[in-house]
């Protein structure tokens, strides 16, 4: 099963105007089929007209991906001379002096022996990329910076190169390259990932079939992620002058918005937003919505500064915004980050002011439709 990271179909190419496009086809586990799913669309690329090379291959001797590579132009490995010994890899420079419209390259985590003029693979790419060359890379989940120490605590493995996750943030196009635990254990099993003296070793290792179903999950949900935040970002260029939010992309995860002032409950608000946040595995976002009218005096300031502070402690996104319309800028904020959850403090209004103007809460519940609402008391 593919699944595509954005709905641009996997047969369409469109060569960029400055700098190259990067896909990426990331999956649980060696053996899902990344190279061949890479090499398939390559073939199908060149056979309608486009330039394409293969700049690094690692095919483990799969004799199904040794066949989808054949007609494709290999550009040649630099030797590289270290502690008396004879090492290969990449040569960006020659995929650059050669230009190709795309440039095919495996193992994305992979460390340069020392002597390359970059230490990592993932560097390389980056400058083919600014050479205004399209790379196809592959890569597995476990190699994911954020994801590594959650792998070994996970599956007891560990992960000894990782990338970073901005690498992901920043590809055009993601595709997750997934198959099923049991048909990759068939795989296995019948020789087709790795030799039969190394099958064995594998089966006790990564290829646990609970090691499978936690990588797979941790694939899916990563993508799940990147579309969400790629999309919510999209939406806030789209929005940013104006108060109408698109809400036509439907959210995936919790996200937790606690609405903060400058009463001194604002930091057990938040508190109470972080450990909701953990226990659903939710993005935090912390709001101060102060009237242009008032100007914050010193201690207001700093107060406002510790509830950043502690945001930032517990991996949330401060927002501080100006209006003097706090109702429609917590549900303008809502509606464009996809809030599933809204934490707010007691207000201390009197009776006169809710008579006149109305509830807080109140205004927010009629603005805010499918939105939890929090009301935290104030006097505990």
């Amino acid at each position: 099963m593919y699944i595509p990271y954005t709905v641009c179909s996997d047969s369409t190419y469109s060569p960029s105007a400055r700098r190259g496009k990067h896909k990426i086809f990331i999956g649980m586990a060696p053996g899902v089929g990344k190279t061949y799913k890479m090499l398939d669309e390559a073939t199908r690329l060149k056979r309608d007209g486009i330039d394409v090379v293969i700049g690094w291959l690692e095919t483990h001797g799969r004799p199904e991906t040794n066949a989808k590579a054949e007609g494709l132009e290999v550009i040649s490995r630099k030797k590289i001379e270290w502690s008396g010994l004879t090492f290969t890899e990449m040569d960006t420079d020659a995929i650059i002096a050669r230009q190709p419209q795309l440039v095919l390259i495996d193992e994305l985590a992979h460390t340069n022996v020392p002597g390359a003029d970059r230490n990592r693979r993932y560097l390389d790419i980056e400058a083919i990329l600014a050479a205004n060359i399209d790379v196809y890379s592959t890569v597995n989940i476990q190699h994911l910076e954020s994801l590594s120490t959650q792998v070994t605590q996970m599956t007891g493995l560990v992960v000894r190169e990782c990338i970073p996750d901005s690498l992901l943030e920043a590809a055009d196009q993601v595709v997750v390259v997934d198959v099923t635990p049991e048909t990759l254990e068939e795989r296995l099993l019948e020789g087709k990932i790795y030799p039969t003296k190394k099958i064995e070793q594998s089966v006790q290792n990564l290829f646990q079939r609970s090691n499978l179903v936690v990588l797979r999950e941790l694939a899916l949900r990563q993508v799940a992620d990147n579309i969400e935040k790629k999309e919510i970002q999209q939406a806030a260029r789209l929005n940013s002058n104006s108060k109408s939010v698109s809400a036509n992309v439907c959210c995936i995860h919790e996200r937790i918005l606690v609405c903060v002032s400058c009463e001194p409950n604002s930091i057990r608000l938040i508190q109470r937003g972080a450990l909701l946040a953990d226990y659903m595995n939710a993005q935090l976002y912390v709001l101060f919505v102060n009237n242009p009218d008032h100007l914050l005096t010193k201690v207001e300031t700093l107060h406002i500064e510790m509830c950043k502070q502690i945001c930032q402690k517990f991996k949330g996104e401060f927002l501080q915004l100006s209006s003097h319309n706090v109702v429609e800028e917590i549900a303008h904020v809502a509606k464009l980050y996809r809030i599933t959850q809204v934490i707010l403090g007691q207000t201390h209004r009197s009776q006169w002011q809710i008579l006149f103007r109305g509830s807080l809460i109140n205004q927010l519940v009629r603005s805010l439709h499918h939105i939890d609402i929090h009301v935290i008391s104030s006097e505990k």
